[in-house]
């Protein structure tokens, strides 16, 4: 089978659509499929094109027997409004044209969000007809609006009326969770067409394994207690929540380990700064190769979303990659997502933006004895959320879809 995938990002990004994507198609090429990934040249979260790549109309790589075809946006970073909304669309015009130059292929998937990577899968199958499927890994615009990205006026409304209109020209819609799936039901889309195909874990790079000592070493964390985030430091992440935590217990033996880069990392790090926190570790972006290092030290694991009802229907991708590392889990993300560590016995549920609950929630895994949470985590999503298995349950959709 030949798949067509649009993904704004791809590896070497390390956030959730690059990983996601890259992590199914690779799998789909060693079952002997065809894959093309059409993609920008990586730069998030920071705006910044890595280093060994360039911002060009179009370069064609070959990743793990993926054709990557990179095509030309308007770089900027992960913050603001109009320059990010001037990098999605050039990404969609860019992406409808470079695909003029590809062979049909059976199926077309396109991502969203962002959003306007979802609209070049509809442009392109007006134009040239080809089988759609949509993947669905955040309800857009809804999620701008909750982290106060956007105000409801005309521009939102007439973003709605996209919306609407993306799901209706979708042959097929896969959901990366059943709270998506309820979401997309209750705005009209029949329920037949839609799957649920969930993230999962590579447990063959995300496994336990003793602490990288050399990562402690650099960044100052031994003999301490780590509760850690890792992931993107966005504004809908609300990880105001550590500085509030830490200054509370600047006079415990524990740091705060925050991995990652996005739009609030530099004021949060300010903030830190002026308080005087020395128990917060901000390391910036790492590169994939360097995630399972920065897993492996913590004690506890930290995820967290503001508190909102649309964000009740979110599965971070992370929580599987810290059950597979066997880091048991405070999760301050509510719905699903809370009922998956619950079920795994993997962690406990935190109140969102509530720093007592995180303090109580490190209190307790610092005082229990060996690591049961881990263990349980490791063995349930090692049964539920393995990744060999979720690619392959995706194809049969796509197999599917193609007919």
């Amino acid at each position: 089978m030949k798949i067509l995938f649009l993904c704004h990002y791809f590896h070497p990004e390390v956030n959730a659509p690059a990983s996601r994507t890259y992590e199914n198609a690779k799998r789909w090429v060693q079952a002997g499929h065809q894959v093309t990934v059409i993609t920008s040249a990586p730069n998030a979260p920071r705006g910044e094109v890595f280093a060994g790549y360039r911002n060009l109309p179009r370069q064609v790589e070959y990743v793990d027997g993926i054709k990557v075809v990179r095509v030309w946006t308007f770089i900027a970073a992960n913050k603001g409004t109009w320059r990010r909304i001037l990098n999605y669309v050039t990404y969609m015009i860019s992406s409808v044209i470079a695909v003029q130059f590809e062979r049909k292929p059976d199926v077309l998937v396109a991502t969203s969000p962002q959003f306007f990577c979802g609209w070049a899968g509809v442009l392109i199958h007006w134009i040239r007809r080809w089988r759609f499927v949509l993947e669905i890994r955040d309800i857009w615009p809804e999620s701008i609006s909750t982290v106060g990205a956007m105000e409801k006026g005309l521009a939102f409304r007439c973003l709605e009326a996209m919306e609407k209109k993306m799901y209706q020209t979708a042959g097929h819609i896969v959901a990366v969770g059943k709270g998506y799936r309820d979401n997309l039901i209750g705005k009209g889309v029949a329920p037949e067409k839609i799957s649920v195909i969930y993230n999962g874990v590579d447990l063959e790079k995300f496994k336990r394994r003793p602490k990288d000592q050399a990562f402690m070493q650099k960044y100052g964390l031994e003999n301490h207690f780590l509760c850690g985030y890792i992931g993107t430091i966005g504004m809908a992440h609300g990880l105001e929540i550590v500085l509030r935590a830490a200054e509370i217990t600047k006079d415990k033996p524990w740091k705060f380990l925050v991995v990652g880069d996005g739009a609030r990392l530099d004021a949060l790090r300010d903030e830190a700064e002026r308080k005087g926190l020395k128990n917060v570790v901000f390391t910036g972006r790492l590169s994939k190769e360097e995630m399972p290092a920065a897993w492996s030290v913590l004690d506890a694991c930290l995820i967290h979303l503001k508190k909102s009802d649309l964000f009740k229907t979110v599965i971070p991708s992370k929580m599987f990659e810290a059950m597979g590392m066997g880091i048991p889990i405070l999760m301050g993300v509510e719905g699903e997502s809370m009922g998956i560590v619950e079920a795994a016995g993997a962690g406990m549920a935190i109140e969102p933006e509530d720093e007592s609950a995180l303090i109580s929630a490190c209190e307790l895994v610092a005082a229990t004895e060996g690591n049961e949470f881990g263990e349980r985590g490791f063995q349930y999503v090692k049964d539920h959320f393995n990744r060999d298995v979720l690619a392959r349950e995706y194809l049969q959709v796509l197999e599917t879809a193609r007919t």
